[in-house]
């Protein structure tokens, strides 16, 4: 929204001068006139009209409409008895700034027609003045009946672009309370149960030190070994959520495979490019999290891998020769919940498939943040 201050639009695609010039103008019109009423009626008529111009974006509703209808008639009385047809590319500027389709047409049609008919009259009433101008006066015609829509369509582009930004900043917000939550559920899901039995353990080798001493010594081996257990998988979490490329977890999932004596196959290229850090780590996590559960259940033989970057989405397939599936419910375990939801945040799919073993399918779109400007509505 411009400042009640601003005299020009904003994003106009005119320099600032040719406004001024534009604002100059009228004067001169005005002054060439030697009778004092008349130059001062002119005056008055400029005046006005910057004035109620420069209101009427600051208005809403119905009186939006009204300072249009006196910018109009003031823009023809300045045309044919001055001679001055420059205010209809105010008028056609801020026209297209009025977002609502019904008034904007509405307005666009009144205005058209008002200055085609102000024009032509024009060239009978004022011809010398008109005829000395002809090349700008066809470049004002074409300008009311063009940049309205250039306007219109360029602020509503803008509008979209500002409200996929706020759409994209608020995708980010939630995935972040999202991700914190997740780490809470596992740190809980980690900690508690250890913490929770290394304080029985405590409380009960207390109670044997003096009755038992001899069993407080298998207790502490036990506390000894939960906090090393414990330790051991926060270590793991951590490494989980570090930031890692898709190409990284490509060479991490060969060495698994490898080790678990099963062939290896990859086909496409691994660096991904124009990818957000963020996909690269879904798509590393879903990798990672599908050959963990190849070679922990499904028996396979050979792992392959594809990789396939569209214009439209980034698609990852993993496919074994294993055992397949069966009637498992692919909705809970094996890690394919966590999956999914780790999908969708970026707005990915995950699809599985018996063909020969499980084909596993994972599809992310690609998403084009632009930025915006804050536009008038």
């Amino acid at each position: 929204m411009q400042k009640w201050y601003h005299i020009f639009s904003k994003n106009t695609g005119l320099s600032i001068y040719i406004w001024i010039v534009f604002c100059i103008l009228p004067f001169y019109f005005v002054i060439r006139f030697s009778t004092p009423i008349e130059v001062i009626v002119g005056i008055v008529m400029i005046v006005l009209f910057f004035t109620t111009f420069r209101l009427s974006y600051i208005k809403k509703g119905w009186t939006v409409y009204l300072s249009v209808g006196i910018e109009m008639a003031i823009s023809i009385g300045m045309t044919l008895y001055f001679g001055y047809v420059y205010f209809s590319l105010f008028l056609a500027f801020y026209i297209g700034n009025i977002q609502n389709k019904a008034g904007f047409i509405t307005l666009y049609v009144v205005h058209l027609v008002t200055t085609i008919s102000a024009t032509t009259i024009g060239f009978f009433t004022q011809s010398q003045i008109f005829f000395t101008q002809l090349p700008f006066i066809i470049i004002s015609v074409i300008g009311v009946i063009l940049l309205p829509f250039n306007m219109y369509n360029r602020i509503k582009r803008e509008l979209l672009e500002h409200q996929l930004e706020d759409a994209n900043q608020r995708i980010s917000q939630l995935m972040v309370m999202e991700e914190r939550q997740r780490i809470a559920r596992d740190l809980h899901d980690t900690l508690g149960q250890k913490l929770s039995l290394i304080g029985l353990k405590s409380d009960l080798a207390g109670k044997l030190l003096h009755k038992h001493p001899e069993k407080v010594q298998k207790e502490i081996q036990d506390i000894h070994q939960t906090a090393r257990t414990a330790l051991k998988e926060v270590r793991e979490m951590v490494s989980d959520m570090r930031s890692i490329r898709l190409e990284d977890e490509i060479k991490h999932v060969q060495q698994v495979i490898l080790a678990a004596e099963m062939n290896f196959h990859l086909e496409g290229n691994p660096v991904l490019e124009h990818t957000p850090l963020l996909v690269e780590n879904v798509l590393g996590m879903c990798l990672k999290e599908a050959v963990t559960n190849i070679v922990k259940h499904s028996r396979a033989r050979v792992c392959l891998i594809k990789i396939k970057q569209l214009p439209s989405e980034i698609s990852l397939i993993i496919q074994d020769d294993g055992i397949g599936i069966g009637n498992i419910d692919t909705t809970k375990g094996n890690g394919l919940r966590g999956m999914r939801e780790r999908l969708d945040f970026v707005n990915g799919s995950l699809e599985i498939e018996e063909s020969n073993g499980t084909v596993l399918k994972v599809k992310i779109p690609n998403v084009i943040k632009q930025q915006s400007e804050e536009r008038l509505s």
